[in-house]
């Protein structure tokens, strides 16, 4: 474990910092068979609302009882036995199961009982799942092209990297105490190909390809990150590195100057992003040399990213002859347990038996061969889940919002659904139009890299206080990326509909029907 003296520590700590130095989080995990025997009522509180959180737990004040199980799935990736285990661990719980795709290619299991979850993580190591360290101040599910090993204009196939920085920073989903006290969460994502699917400018740490003296391997930029009060594109650290365990290493390294010299007085100004701003790049840049024990290569002059964003919806031959993969449009990212083990059994039947999540809330199933595509689409989930869905809805992204969520300000899901169906049935819209919903400034679904991002607030009208949303515009993926900015504010949810419909005719070239 790593001792306090390690760790650059604020004189006064404030409540987080205290409770993490008075006990791990992840101490909790041996306790999780009395947990289950006392019930979640009798824990201690911070116990409770904090420390199982880095177990992948959560507590919701919103649904008392019903806990939230956020998993770790590298590079988006299941199989289709461990799809089939998360539809069967939240079909017990009926009404109350679901699972919802994040916007970091990850899962997210509702309605889940404390008493229950011994059963579950012994039913999550025999399929080689584990959600450790995945909550409060640890690294999030790593990122990687969802078409990893598929696509023939690929440059690196990150699968095998991403597991591997995973592992390093997990010990093996086990819990890893070197890298459980960071001053707040971490983002890392890892890019194999030329579209920047893992959207790499909003990450802690992002590699994206880039030759270097002929030998390709990744460029590495630093300290992108969305939080209440500031919101950062990642910049470049100005270091190269080949596509291989150096990888593992410096992230490592960047893990540990930021753990033992992170600020930690004030969790508003905690992230990678403000050691950085007081080191400034040169210095923050030898820090990590001098921990990742060698000299760093310079970064190569220009990355490879260079196409613009796919959102790989529709059906793709894969580099593989006579092999494709498809993709499913989930409507809002939100699963339910016949929906997680249908997908699963058609993995099994009609590809090799693999399930992927994009970080646009959608469901890829690869290895589908030629004579198994037209079955494939005559079954009855593609329905529901279409390979060719209206235009907004196709592009559409949103967090949990207040359904389920206590720091979303509006219900965010079924509200996003709702408008942008009826904004397909009265407008032809030319263009993709990326549309991002939050609940909240913690900007979970990601608005300000949207075309068009609603953030969550409370607005007064006719003397009352009712749900309402900020305006962002100008977000864009791809190559040349950037965030959006806040244009408008207060706009009550209940007249937002005129209003996109207005600002989709003005701005993206709609037309009425």
């Amino acid at each position: 474990m790593v001792q306090a003296t390690e760790i650059n520590q604020p004189v006064s700590l404030n409540k987080f910092e205290k409770f993490k130095a008075e006990k791990d989080g992840l101490a909790v995990k041996d306790q999780l068979d009395h947990f289950a025997q006392i019930g979640w009522e009798a824990m201690d509180k911070t116990d409770l609302e904090h420390r199982l959180k880095w177990l992948g737990i959560f507590y919701r004040p919103v649904t008392p009882g019903k806990f939230m199980l956020r998993m770790r799935t590298p590079n988006g990736i299941l199989t289709s036995e461990q799809l089939k285990v998360l539809g069967q661990i939240i079909q017990r719980y009926g009404d109350d199961g679901n699972a919802d795709i994040t916007t970091r290619q990850n899962l997210q299991l509702r309605g889940i009982r404390l008493e229950d979850i011994p059963d579950i993580f012994r039913r999550l190591k025999a399929v080689s799942m584990t959600s450790m360290q995945s909550g409060m101040d640890n690294v999030r599910n790593i990122t990687g092209s969802p078409m990893a090993g598929l696509d023939g204009n690929e440059l690196i196939d990150t699968r095998d990297l991403v597991q591997k920085v995973q592992d390093m920073i997990t010990n093996h989903g086990e819990g890893n105490y070197q890298f459980t006290n960071l001053p707040r969460k971490f983002n890392i994502a890892i890019e194999g190909g030329r579209d920047n699917s893992v959207h790499a400018e909003i990450n802690d740490i992002a590699f994206v390809p880039a030759y270097k003296d002929g030998q390709l391997g990744f460029n590495v930029l630093v300290g992108g990150f969305f939080s209440a009060k500031r919101c950062e594109a990642a910049i470049e650290l100005d270091v190269w590195v080949p596509p291989n365990d150096d990888v593992v290493e410096l992230c490592r390294a960047i893990l540990t100057v930021y753990r033992n010299h992170g600020p930690r007085a004030n969790r508003q100004k905690s992230r990678l992003m403000w050691l950085i701003d007081e080191w400034g790049i040169e210095e923050f840049r030898a820090k990590v040399a001098a921990e990742f024990g060698r000299p760093l290569a310079t970064a190569a002059e220009k990355d490879e990213i260079d196409w613009e964003k796919r959102d790989h919806i529709g059906v793709f031959a894969q580099k593989q002859p006579g092999l494709n993969y498809v993709g499913l449009h989930i409507p809002v990212g939100r699963l339910y347990a016949e929906d997680m083990i249908d997908l699963a059994r058609l993995a099994e039947v009609y590809g090799g038996g693999e399930i992927r999540l994009t970080v646009e809330q959608n469901v890829i199933i690869p290895n589908i061969p030629d004579e198994n595509l037209n079955p494939f689409f005559a079954e009855p989930l593609l329905q529901k889940f279409s390979i060719n869905p209206p235009s907004l809805e196709r592009s559409l992204v949103s967090c949990t919002g207040a359904q389920f969520c206590n720091f979303a300000l509006v219900e965010t899901k079924n509200r996003a659904l709702a408008l942008s169906r009826e904004l397909d049935k009265v407008l032809d819209i030319p263009q993709p139009v990326r549309i991002h919903w939050t609940g909240c400034p913690n900007s979970c679904g990601q608005p300000q890299v949207a075309d068009i991002g609603l953030m969550g607030t409370k607005v007064r009208k006719n003397g009352k206080t009712v749900e309402g949303v900020d305006l962002y515009l100008g977000g864009k993926v791809g190559k040349d990326a950037q965030l959006g900015t806040c244009v408008q504010k207060g706009i009550a949810c209940e007249d937002l509909l005129p209003v996109l419909q207005q600002l989709l005719i003005d701005n993206f070239g709609a037309k009425l029907k």
